[in-house]
């Protein structure tokens, strides 16, 4: 046959599909017209105006900067119109939030990361902010006034946190996301990402934040809504070639020549010798175990719908040893756990964070789910956890006898005698209580039966009466301690930190930082540097009276010292730093921002002779 014909009908088929298409394309043409000049005729349609609001209460949030007690760095800051916007710097009036950059992960209390943890979520820290009235966004602009770039999404939500009504369902839409970025200017800016158009309204705006690429705080001023109240069009501005242009035709049309190319490349008789499932059964069930712990959670739920084989695989309980469910946080409800139930009886290490909030799981199901999968269970992550009450951790104590690790970081609003049940859980070796409403005599109660912990957390519990009582109890009872954080406790004294050294001096961390009952002239620092040898983190952030001493001290006991914040003394000079930094070759991060002794040029100088450490100064214009 004449090569000739195979071309014709090649440009037969491709003039035909123009033709179709430019007929779809008059067509929508002709209805966009049309509906112009309705419009344009008739003017009692209703204009659907813009809405531009800034946000009218901060509902939740992971972390914060800040003291519970008071405005100063929390996020809090971000209801209402700007307040430093457009000026650049560290200012107490905007929202932060507790952490930057790496350095966070390389220090002693830190945790090993989950598997399975999907490369595209990068989440670390969140707040979502309610709005007046619920609008279909447009747009939404971030004002950012100190190291921005730390916002890598944004989040709708179909709840309305006005109504008085509990919805049925609550669906969490991305407005748009994207990896961490380095933005190399630490200048204010309003960031306004392209959004993407969604089928509801929304007043409940979540931002989602990474700062590991941030070289300090980033500071957040205040969001912008924009919104329209009645659902717009979708956009015109389309490309050359629309995927809606492709019908079904088209589509089997495409798969029809596919088919043809690949019968043209293998026989039929080859195509007979495959085994249905890819020669898969052939392998070792180790060897499949290990190629199918590369996957992500979803992954698996689908893998497993195909064949029996996989099916197996995939439901095989040692494939869900170490569970984080953090990741599909907007997904996970009662119905997932049950779905979970029968594959997680062997779980070891599970994660919760942030899941469940606003009734999408229930105290029922919570602990249906623990009294099945409970009992290997070695770590349990809950931080932000809302749906949590007293019968949960009643639960957890009674269901998981080997639980070592639980974090309640930010679970705000347990009531306070729901802690008393953390005093049977006598294996823990890390507890974290961040901004939980704990008290001094379920803590006590703690410490005294929980004596192997390794790892606390007591940052900005502002119920504790007494932490000179509470450092006691330590020093007597926790002798394995090796981190512990106190930071913002507004009455620790001297006498507490001699309590603590002279009983725990396994510690490498210490974070004292806005501790402001802490004078340096009681010898305080002095003694902790002596008695405490191990030393790798000690924080001290915004104590004014640490002096020459403490760090000529610190230079000459901790060696092995690699994190310092003496954020905001004045009475620091560059000659101690010097020492220290010749002292202490671990040192990596240095933060001398505010102290007044420590300018900019010297700065420069300890850079240049000490280009290893991570020498940080704040500023504020």
């Amino acid at each position: 046959m004449s090569p000739v014909f195979p071309m014709l009908t090649v440009l037969s088929m491709f003039y035909y599909i123009c033709l179709r298409r430019r007929a779809r394309t008059a067509t929508r043409g002709e209805m966009i017209n049309s509906r112009r000049a309705i419009e344009s005729n008739s003017r009692a349609l209703p204009i659907n105006v813009e809405v531009v609001q800034y946000a009218k209460e901060v509902l939740d949030f992971s972390s914060h900067y800040g003291s519970e007690n008071s405005m100063s760095y929390t996020m809090w800051n971000l209801a209402g119109i700007p307040n430093v916007y457009p000026s650049s710097g560290d200012f107490t009036q905007t929202a932060v939030f507790r952490t930057y950059g790496t350095w966070w992960d390389q220090c002693p209390s830190a945790q090993l990361p989950f598997k399975r943890t999907p490369p595209n979520f990068y989440s670390q820290d969140y707040v979502e902010l309610a709005f007046e009235e619920p609008v279909y966004p447009t747009a939404v602009h971030v004002l950012e006034t100190y190291h921005p770039g730390a916002v890598i999404r944004i989040l709708a939500s179909s709840a309305n946190p006005y109504s008085q009504n509990t919805p049925a369902e609550v669906r969490w839409e991305i407005l748009w996301s994207e990896a961490p970025t380095k933005v190399n200017s630490p200048q204010a800016r309003q960031f306004t990402p392209c959004i993407k158009q969604i089928d509801f309204p929304t007043n409940l705006i979540r931002l989602e934040v990474n700062s590991s690429l941030q070289d300090y705080y980033t500071e957040l001023d205040a969001v912008v809504l924009h919104g329209v109240k009645e659902r717009p069009v979708l956009s015109l501005k389309t490309s050359m070639i629309d995927m809606n242009d492709l019908d079904e035709d088209d589509d089997e049309e495409k798969n029809g020549c596919e088919m043809d190319s690949l019968n043209k490349q293998f026989s039929v008789t080859a195509l007979r010798e495959w085994t249905t499932n890819g020669y898969f059964d052939k392998l070792p069930y180790e060897l499949i175990q290990l190629i199918l712990s590369h996957l992500t959670v979803p992954d698996l739920c689908r893998l497993a719908q195909t064949c029996k084989l996989l099916y197996q695989h995939c439901c095989d309980p040692l494939q869900y040893i170490h569970l984080s469910l953090q990741p599909y946080w907007a997904r996970i409800n009662d119905t997932s756990l049950e779905y979970l139930l029968s594959r997680c009886t062997l779980v070891q290490w599970l994660n919760l964070s942030w899941t469940g909030n606003r009734g999408a799981i229930s105290v029922s199901g919570f602990s249906r789910f623990l009294k099945v999968c409970g009992t290997e269970l070695v770590r349990l992550e809950l931080a932000c956890g809302h749906f949590l009450n007293e019968t949960c951790l009643e639960v957890i104590a009674e269901m998981c006898p080997n639980l070592q690790e639980l974090n309640l970081s930010s679970c705000d609003k347990l009531p306070p005698q729901a802690f008393n049940h953390i005093a049977k859980m006598c294996s823990l070796k890390r507890l974290v209580l961040y901004r939980t409403k704990v008290e001094q005599t379920a803590l006590l109660s703690i410490l005294n039966f929980c004596s192997e912990l390794q790892h606390l957390s007591l940052g900005s519990c502002v119920m504790i009466e007494d932490y000179d009582l509470i450092a006691s109890m330590m020093g007597a009872k926790c002798k394995k301690l090796r981190t512990l954080d106190l930071w913002r406790c507004k009455n620790i004294t001297e006498n507490g930190i001699a309590e603590l050294a002279s009983g725990c001096q396994l510690l490498e961390e210490l974070d004292l930082g806005w501790c402001p009952t802490l004078q340096s002239s009681t010898g305080c620092f002095t003694s902790l540097a002596r008695k405490l040898p191990n030393l790798q983190k000690l924080f001290l952030t915004a104590n004014r009276s640490v002096c020459d001493t403490d760090i000529e001290e610190l230079a000459a006991n901790c060696s092995h010292l690699r994190q310092l914040d003496i954020l905001g003394t004045r009475m620091v000079s560059p000659a101690s730093l010097r020492k220290l930094l010749e002292s202490c070759k671990d040192l990596s991060l240095l933060d001398v921002s505010f102290c007044s002794q420590i300018d900019n040029r010297v700065v420069l100088e300890l850079n240049a002779s000490f280009p290893n450490v991570l020498i940080k100064k704040s500023f504020t214009q």
